[in-house]
């Protein structure tokens, strides 16, 4: 499946962003729900009186009004919604932080687990299919898709991460993960869609307070093991929140079973600054980073997690959140970033790496439309967008709904190229009289040339992949070309009836 993350354009407008969406054959919307927008009097230290916070009615209607719009929008379209629940938390439900200790944000320092489940529960309810809100007719279509708290190993987003060298945010993630997962189950969320994880794909060996931890060191605490993948005992499993016995290790697994039971893991793949090429490692040559290139080692230690508790579950890998940072438009912090064609090139090879893995789940999109900088639709302060501030497709915006990609282009006369593509509308896409979606591949000899079709392709699945072999004449060019069906439901007036991908240049010897 593919999940592409939206919130202000998909608040502003949903139906016309839904059809954008849709025309893109995105499967899935991921929707932050900041836990602090909801909750009363978030600026206040003293919760409210008589606040029940697991009942929906009693959180602002104001607040819901985006939300609703945009899950019933979605279940017309067919698009999934996943409701990523994170912080901040309202100041009532977190620890304030000790003097001295300095906090971007009180917010994300020490949410409270307890409060945390009763928020959850008040969101499940509210979208399991049977709610009706004040004033409406119809309940609210059911949501099925959910994780919880965004990017825990990021400091911004969970506080503090280390307190003299001692993980601290592991403890606290596993905590939010099980009173979420509690919520869920308690109202008729146990055979959803319920992902763990969400990690930030880098960090640092010793964040302190604000900084980020290394994915993988991050992942073993919660688990209470240490880097030699050893039950941690004694006084380091109580600094951690951990059994310190091997009789109290022996209910671990049935005590934090949302570690175990999952669905998959929700990692962020982002290369390198947004930028690097997707088979590149980190200059830092950190083992514990879970970038798309340490996909090997993240799903190794998962299993080596899961093993030391006898269980022998092997999860699936949800990319979540990934794209590449560009220019233009100009980049507000000045950073080198890539150029839209460079990116469409990136996102399409991007991708085949993770199809050719059996363990990866989803693609992922971040973002639809860059992030603007006020008064400047030039700048972007998060540039990894399919459409720029101003509202124009950029040119991986192509590259991202027919993704095309030669692992090999170069050969020599008579031998055939690998070409592996997605039609990604095609899971939308309805079948005329039967018939399934084909696909054409195209050719042309010169940037002036005419395009020719070499091979017409039948799409054999409804998910749009397809890899065949194609001899070339000679070296040239080759594209996908792909017709939206008269029957397209949804389609933008502004999309034409057909499509192409980005042009990748073969050579033939």
């Amino acid at each position: 499946m593919t999940i592409l993350q939206e919130n202000i354009h998909l608040f502003l407008d949903p139906v016309d962003t839904l059809d954008v969406v849709r025309s893109l054959g995105v499967k899935e919307v991921r929707i932050f729900v900041p836990w602090a927008t909801f909750a009363p009097d978030p600026s206040s230290r003293k919760r409210p009186s008589a606040f029940d916070a697991t009942n929906p009615s009693t959180y602002p209607a104001a607040a819901w009004a985006p939300y609703d719009a945009a899950v019933r929008a979605a279940a017309a379209r067919g698009i999934g919604v996943y409701l990523l629940l994170t912080g901040p938390a309202p100041l009532w439900a977190t620890t304030a932080p000790p003097k001295g200790v300095f906090t971007h944000d009180p917010g994300v320092y020490e949410p409270s687990a307890s409060q945390f489940g009763e928020f959850v529960k008040a969101v499940a309810t509210r979208y399991d299919g049977n709610y009706t809100p004040h004033g409406d007719t119809s309940p609210l279509p059911k949501v099925s898709f959910w994780s919880f708290w965004d990017e825990p190993n990021y400091g911004p987003d969970l506080q503090p991460q280390t307190i003299d060298g001692v993980e601290v945010s592991p403890a606290l993630y596993r905590g939010l993960l099980d009173a979420g997962w509690s919520a869920l189950h308690a109202t008729g969320h146990g055979d959803d869609t319920i992902l763990i994880g969400e990690t930030a794909p880098r960090g640092g060996p010793d964040p302190g307070v604000v900084g980020g931890t290394v994915p993988l060191r991050f992942l073993r605490a919660p688990y209470c093991v240490s880097s030699s993948y050893q039950q941690l005992r004694g006084s380091a499993a109580a600094a951690r929140r951990c059994p310190k016995t091997a009789m109290a290790s022996s209910r671990f697994r049935a005590q934090n079973p949302a570690l175990f039971e999952a669905t998959g893991y929700a990692d962020h793949m982002y290369t390198s600054g947004q930028v690097s090429p997707p088979n590149l490692p980190d200059p830092a040559n950190e083992p514990d980073y879970a970038g798309l290139v340490d996909l090997p080692h993240l799903e190794q230690t998962l299993d080596r997690l899961n093993a030391i508790y006898g269980s022998d579950t092997r999860f699936p890998i949800y990319n979540t959140e990934f794209g590449f940072q560009t220019n233009p438009p100009k980049p507000l912090c000045g950073c080198v970033f890539l150029s839209p064609a460079t990116a469409g090139y990136y996102l399409n090879w991007s991708e085949y790496l993770m199809w050719k893995d059996p363990r990866v789940r989803s693609n992922s999109q971040y973002l639809l439309y860059d992030t603007a900088v006020a008064g400047h639709l030039n700048e972007s302060s998060f540039a990894t967008g399919l459409i720029s501030a101003s509202g124009t497709p950029k040119a991986d915006y192509a590259a991202f709904r027919l993704p095309i990609y030669l692992p090999v282009t170069s050969t020599r006369h008579g031998r055939g190229l690998e070409v592996w593509g997605h039609v990604r509308p095609a899971v939308f896409a309805p079948h005329d009289g039967g018939a399934p979606q084909r696909v054409l591949i195209q050719f042309r000899r010169s940037s002036r040339g005419r395009w020719t079709t070499l091979r017409t392709v039948t799409l054999a699945s409804a998910a749009g992949y397809f890899e065949v072999p194609v001899a070339f004449p000679s070296s040239g060019a080759v594209r996908l070309q792909w017709t939206y069906p008269p029957k397209f439901a949804f389609l933008p007036a502004a999309t034409p009836a057909t499509v192409t991908s980005r042009i990748q240049k073969i050579t033939v010897s």
